[in-house]
């Protein structure tokens, strides 16, 4: 997956493209996939880099959605449910099964919570990943050493997905390509063109990069951009009312002591109606997430100090030695492509079923759903889209379609797992050059290796794409990150064989470290 060789691509692609998809983010990438392996001629469009808005913020799980129950939607539990398990069996160096614990503190939640979960589980059917269980007051403490013991009357264990969100989302990108779809990051799309009738038959791009600009033609334009959608929406037409109700979560990342077991915390009702969960993830702990309605989504969105203050208020009830605001390592906020109803005015309880719309240009836009669901949402909208453009019929083949580096990890701890089948190539990187095998920072698991793979093949431009999304760095430790991001612009420039690379180098420096400090729970509003 390189850059150069996809806008060669572009360049010399005569004909009309059958699908112009705007939109890098799980969905977006999802209909590339897709509609690539049906054999339909694919051109991918992201503002920025892939995945970064609302699919590298995501809580890191893979799952049908406890509160969704509780809400009485069943029939999005049970796709999110099977969806877990198609993705669990076609990226198996992704995603993996995870043990949550729910503490009860009497006995009738003891039981309602206990014949939810077998639900969930039930539900689940032939795609479920172990059965509930009912825990005594012993086992919930063995289970999760660091929970709160006073009035403690047991627990609920049950199983759900966990996964690296972005890490996917390159990997689907990569899937893609090899599909046949080409893809471009910071290629912006300003404009939407039109033919003689009126309708979208191309987009008007920038390349963000070398300040280039380009038409692009197709049968069928596909806005995937989530939270952002309205506003390609009002490309087709300027008085579009806006279908989103942009919502803001966030999540704190702390060291593991807080949660020193292998297994999650599930909270699965706190004052804002929403289920908080305490996740291991890269060998620390993910706290998330929040529920706060938004005017307008950022592509950068900031964690509020309420916010903040809310989980940490909510841990300190459920954990015998919760973590302080002092003890947050990163803290990053994502929005979510909540699709308005009539009468929504809590956020918390807008359902994530998707939505697609054609308007009267015949735009197509698919948003709503998450990420669990994104190939069934990409599948629904290749569906659309091959009949608005009168094309043949073909069959999606996505359900069994492995995802690129799909290999099953082995076993010995290995910080290269992640990478799946690729992680035979960069440990070559490191044998033909052992230098690569220094470690970026002391607090952080990566080697220098993963930035010369992310640059060579994973179309990494910038170090806050290699820092924050082909490594997880500053999600995981944002002043690490931050101490991190000299060496690897200087990677970078090197590889990259960059001109001016000392100018290349420094303006890098300084942009990740602005964009990063808003990660550091100090800088939040």
């Amino acid at each position: 997956m390189n850059r150069t060789e996809m806008l060669g691509r572009v360049r010399e692609h005569e004909k009309v493209w059958d699908f112009i998809i705007i939109g890098g983010g799980a969905t977006g990438v999802g209909c590339a996939v897709d509609a690539a392996s049906r054999g339909y001629e694919v051109l991918l469009l992201e503002q920025n880099d892939f995945g970064k808005g609302t699919s590298s913020r995501s809580t890191k799980l893979v799952h049908g959605g406890v509160r969704y129950l509780a809400q009485g939607n069943v029939s999005l539990v049970r796709e999110s449910l099977k969806e877990r398990g198609i993705l669990f069996k076609n990226a198996p160096h992704l995603v993996r099964k995870q043990a949550f614990v729910v503490p009860v503190y009497s006995y009738w939640d003891k039981f309602f919570y206990a014949a939810g979960l077998k639900t969930y589980n039930i539900l689940s059917g032939k795609y479920g990943f172990g059965k509930s269980e009912i825990l005594s007051t012993e086992e919930t403490i063995s289970l999760l050493p660091n929970v709160k013991k006073d009035d403690l009357y047991g627990g609920i264990l049950y199983f759900d997905g966990q996964f690296d969100d972005t890490r996917l989302l390159i990997n689907l990108a990569q899937t893609a390509v090899e599909q046949g779809a080409v893809l471009l990051n910071y290629a912006r799309v300003f404009s939407l063109h039109r033919d003689e009738a009126g309708k979208i038959d191309g987009a008007a791009v920038s390349d963000e990069i070398s300040g280039q600009i380009f038409l692009a033609k197709a049968r069928v334009v596909i806005n995937a951009t989530g939270a952002f959608c309205d506003s390609v929406r009002k490309f087709s037409d300027r008085n579009a009312v806006n279908i989103i109700a942009p919502s803001q979560g966030i999540h704190l990342v702390f060291d593991r002591k807080f949660l020193p077991s292998e297994n999650a915390l599930m909270i699965p009702k706190t004052k804002d109606e929403r289920v908080l969960f305490a996740i291991p993830w890269h060998d620390h702990a993910v706290f998330g997430t929040t529920d706060t309605p938004i005017e307008k989504a950022e592509l950068e969105p900031q964690a509020l100090a309420q916010e903040i203050e809310f989980i940490l208020e909510t841990a300190k009830t459920y954990l015998e030695s919760p973590p302080r605001r002092e003890d947050i390592l990163s803290v990053f906020a994502g929005v979510r492509p909540l699709v308005k109803t009539d009468n929504s005015q809590n956020t918390a309880s807008l359902s994530r079923d998707h939505t697609i719309e054609i308007d009267n240009s015949n735009l197509l836009t698919i948003t709503g759903g998450k990420w669990t669901t994104y190939r069934r949402m990409a599948e629904d909208a290749i569906n659309q889209a091959a009949k608005l453009a009168a094309l043949p019929e073909k069959n999606c083949v996505t359900e069994n379609l492995k995802i690129h580096g799909a290999a099953e990890i082995n076993e010995t701890p290995n910080d290269l797992n992640i990478y799946g089948a690729d992680s035979e190539k960069i440990n070559r990187l490191i044998e033909e050059n052992p230098v690569l095998n220094e470690k970026l920072h002391a607090e952080l698991p990566y080697r220098k290796a993963e930035i010369i793979w992310a640059v060579r093949h994973e179309m990494a431009e910038t170090v806050e794409d290699v820092l924050a999304r082909r490594t997880r760095a500053l999600f995981l430790n944002a002043k690490a990150a931050i101490e991190s991001a000299a060496p690897v612009a200087a990677l970078m420039a090197e590889e990259s064989n960059k001109e001016f690379a000392e100018i290349w180098i420094q303006e890098q420096i300084q942009n990740f470290n602005e964009t990063a400090r808003h990660y550091l729970a100090g800088s939040s509003e």
